[in-house]
């Protein structure tokens, strides 16, 4: 599907004020990013279509363009958001996941490892995917506690609606760092950013 064919009548608008809401979700995703486990929050940001959370919208808004491969969860692909993000973003989409700059998951249980996705090479590390994955909630679920670079001893957070294994994940891929995957946790209007520097541990470990 090219933007050409879209239904413009049906694709819900972006950003008001493009140039001032990116600047501000910049802003507001690069301080998560420097501060592992803060909160930000976006309810500022538009409304996004079916299937996307106002969050993960307003990150994709500000950072997908025409030279950022996505990788779309399979629930939403062909659907309104699919068209949304192509009409406004202009993103080319991937079904490798190692292909991918950026990935929207909305069900990490039915998704790739976080391994699949592309973890960065020796010349260009920083080129690695982020993963932005919706979950329930950003609370209520078990506690787990973050450590690294921006934290500046240990802070607990308690996403809920991962997958048992997500943290071990997590775990390996700040094991191989400069390599691996960043992630966003999103959920309605507010974001945790989890860099590949960031360790996890859950509680038992």
């Amino acid at each position: 599907m090219t933007a050409a064919a879209l239904d413009l009548s049906r694709i819900a608008p972006g950003f008001a004020e493009p140039v001032r809401d990116s600047q501000a979700v910049f802003r507001e995703v690069m301080e998560s990013v420097a501060r592992p486990g803060r909160v930000a929050q976006l309810g500022f940001a538009a409304a996004a279509p079916h299937g996307l959370s106002r969050a993960a919208g307003a990150v994709a808004l500000t950072l997908f363009d025409f030279e950022t491969p996505v990788w779309l969860d399979p629930a939403l692909r062909g659907t309104e958001a699919e068209s949304w993000l192509r009409f406004h973003c202009g993103c080319p989409l991937t079904g490798e996941a190692g292909q991918a700059d950026f990935a929207i998951v909305t069900d990490m249980a039915a998704a790739p490892a976080l391994s699949a996705f592309n973890q960065g090479d020796a010349k260009y590390p920083d080129r690695s995917t982020t993963v932005i994955l919706q979950v329930e909630a950003l609370e209520g679920g078990p506690t787990v506690t973050l450590s690294g670079p921006g934290i500046r001893t240990t802070t607990d957070i308690a996403p809920a609606g991962l997958p048992a294994d997500f943290w071990a994940q997590l775990e390996t891929n700040q094991a191989q760092f400069q390599f691996g995957v960043d992630v966003m946790l999103v959920a309605g209007d507010r974001l945790i950013a989890l860099p590949r520097t960031t360790s996890a541990q859950t509680k038992g470990d």
